[in-house]
């Protein structure tokens, strides 16, 4: 396989599929980073606080970190790319985009991420685009952290009371489908496989339901058989929920965008 040791060694279509993938990866951590962090202060249990606060950490910091590559690539700065964008101009799953919800709707959608991006990155660190596969060997060290605590409140809450499983089945059946978006088909695709930057999103998916089904079954919950994908964000068709979420995230920095903090 062909690899490519830097950003001057990529060009035409091949670069176009390479900064695809990584606006897609860096825009999902962005928008789930600043969804999570609003519970700081608010879960459930102080352990969970504070988990909640460090994933948001993380997941932000993972972003600047894809949107660095970005600006390697001939992209604009990381604070530009997170901060001036129009909502059309994100290439987030529909996921990432929902409100909050309650704990339930949280933890499931949590853990749908954490097994879709545990898959992505495992991939991703035998990408032939050598700065990214470096980063994702790096980012592995942290999900799997992120890994163990959604699984651990998937675990937990699936089936220990008639609320919790009600409540936790009813999340399942509402983000479904949108965790089936994650795997949205893309134009540059095809490109991005043959050059070895990523794997196909149906191996991806067939790789996230090997994984999911079987704790759904441990936990009592079930996937429901009739889910459609919600496409769209890949190709930047949001729901109403994102602008909402960016008028607040940019808020401050429009005010001042030449402003040095």
């Amino acid at each position: 396989m062909t690899t490519f040791a830097n950003a001057e060694s990529v060009a035409g279509e091949v670069k176009d599929a390479l900064i695809d993938l990584i606006y897609r990866l860096a825009d999902d951590d962005l928008i789930l980073g600043h969804r999570n962090s609003v519970w700081t202060g608010l879960a459930p249990i102080l352990e969970a606080d504070i988990a909640m606060s460090s994933l948001a950490q993380d997941e932000i910091g993972q972003a600047v970190a894809y949107y660095t590559l970005l600006h390697e690539l001939g992209e604009d700065d990381p604070d530009t790319l997170a901060f001036a964008r129009g909502v059309e101009d994100y290439r987030c799953a529909s996921l990432t985009v929902l409100d909050r919800g309650d704990w339930a709707f949280t933890t499931v959608r949590q853990y749908f991420y954490d097994v879709y991006k545990t898959h992505r990155l495992a991939a991703l660190t035998e990408s032939a685009y050598v700065p990214l596969a470096q980063l994702a060997r790096k980012v592995r060290g942290e999900q799997k952290y992120h890994m163990m605590h959604s699984r651990m409140w998937v675990s937990r809450l699936g089936d220990a009371t008639d609320e919790s499983h009600q409540r936790m089945q009813a999340a399942v059946d509402a983000l479904y489908g949108h965790a089936l978006g994650l795997f949205e088909p893309t134009p540059h695709e095809a490109v991005a496989v043959e050059a070895g930057f990523c794997v196909a999103e149906a191996d991806l998916l067939a790789a996230w339901r090997a994984e999911v089904e079987p704790m759904f079954e441990q936990a009592g919950l079930t996937s429901p058989g009739d889910a459609k994908p919600v496409y769209g964000g890949r190709r930047g068709a949001h729901a109403a929920e994102l602008q909402t979420l960016l008028d607040e995230m940019q808020q401050v920095y429009r005010l001042e965008p030449t402003a040095a903090w």
